[in-house]
């Protein structure tokens, strides 16, 4: 569990290190609004990109259930479905821009696009067969080199919002040349492209149920994490920055925890393709133990640096007296959402979707409801309270599915 979980707790730790910097950098400015300009667009095209984040969970699901099985000609074909996929769709993106997104810095990222999906594919592709230690490669690769060219671009050149977007863009099809290096083993094998393994209807037809139920769940998480936005929007341009800047402890505990759950991912997956329920649950207690003493330690730091944190990342004084104010529901992030994380990796890795889309919904339902109650009458408060309650429904709705996931591998 830790050899799988270690360099991707790594990997990931540079992503929402990358956020702080993107953050970190316009906040220099010392005006509230960059920070909140950087916010939107980035959680806008980040969630528009991560809607094909089902094509990272779907394709370690099956890949490491073809991997249980012993098929090692499902895991190199799997693969060269995955890169279709990805790379169709950013370059429908592209075609589509002018409709897709209003906002000319954001037009700047979008030339990455079939970069950035395609990556979701050959990172659900390693992890599936336990490389986390070439996604560790790849992750520092990537966003080392975006950080490096966001203080040149934006600190040196000083090209603002945009110079942030154009160091995404070089940084992702980077990423995307080291992580087809990677995956070069499976080019060897003929069955990358035979048409008759890779378009195997049956297949196909798995694959795309698997995929839409994972996209809906994506689609509602991220209708929870933009409306966020939105909603803080409405309440200046300084509540707007403050949760900007508390949203990157936010992503650093998911990153984190992601770790664990990405473990949970392939040890499930590969138990599930070889019916073996007993080394399946034993999967999933690891995962979930480690993933719990991961977010008690989150907890303790964002509750003994949180401030400190706060102030790196912004110069504005107005921002960092806002920040404080809703620093305490950071600290209860780790714990409160550390189930939901867990469960999500175990269901990836069984690939029971269909549970996955309709839990999504049910926490969804939760989300709208408390931010109807609670944000006309606490503000903020509410909108923070929403986000931690869909949080803890989430896990409780996964949890009492987990039983029919046990069953079914067995």
């Amino acid at each position: 569990m830790l050899r799988i979980a270690v360099p991707v707790v790594l990997s990931n730790a540079t992503v929402p290190i990358l956020g702080a910097v993107d953050t970190g950098v316009v906040g220099q400015m010392g005006l509230a609004a960059p920070i909140g300009a950087v916010g939107i667009g980035a959680i806008i095209l980040s969630a528009f990109y991560w809607v094909f984040g089902f094509l990272r969970m779907g394709t370690v699901g099956l890949t490491a259930q073809a991997d249980g099985q012993g098929d090692q000609r499902e895991v190199a074909a799997m693969l060269t479905r995955a890169l279709m996929i990805g790379l169709g769709a950013g370059v429908v993106i592209i075609a589509l821009q002018g409709l897709l997104f209003w906002a000319a810095f954001m037009a700047l990222r979008v030339w990455s696009a079939p970069a950035a999906i395609a990556l979701y594919g050959i990172t659900g592709w390693l992890i599936a067969q336990e490389r986390t230690r070439a996604v560790l490669i790849l992750q520092l690769w990537m966003n080392g080199l975006n950080i490096l060219l966001d203080l040149w671009f934006v600190l040196g050149l000083g090209w603002g919002v945009q110079g942030v977007a154009f160091a995404t863009v070089i940084a992702e099809w980077s990423g995307l040349a080291l992580g087809l290096w990677f995956c070069r083993a499976a080019f060897r094998l003929p069955a990358w492209r035979d048409p008759v393994q890779v378009f195997d209807r049956i297949r196909w037809v798995r694959m795309m149920g698997v995929n839409t139920d994972i996209l809906i769940r994506s689609l509602l998480l991220e209708a929870i994490f933009v409306s966020f936005m939105f909603f803080a929007a409405g309440q200046g341009d300084v509540t707007l920055a403050a949760n900007q800047v508390l949203l990157q402890f936010l992503m650093i505990a998911s990153y984190a925890l992601d770790g664990f759950a990405f473990s949970a991912e392939a040890l499930v997956g590969k138990s599930t393709g070889a019916r073996d329920p007993q080394r399946l649950r034993r999967a999933a207690l690891l995962a979930s133990g480690w993933g719990m003493a991961a977010a008690g330690l989150l907890a303790l730091v964002f509750a003994v640096a949180g401030g400190a944190i706060v102030d790196t990342m912004t110069t504005s004084d107005p921002v960092r007296a806002a920040a404080r104010i809703y620093l305490p529901y950071l600290v209860g992030v780790p714990v409160l959402a550390c189930a939901a994380f867990m469960l999500d990796g175990i269901f990836v890795g069984a690939t029971r979707s269909r549970d996955m889309r309709n839990m999504m919904a049910v926490s969804f339902g939760v989300y709208t409801l408390c931010v109807a109650v609670l944000l006309p009458v606490l503000g903020n408060h509410g909108l923070w309270l929403a986000m931690l309650i869909s949080f803890v429904a989430r896990a409780i709705t996964l949890a009492l599915r987990y039983p029919a996931l046990e069953r079914a591998a067995a």
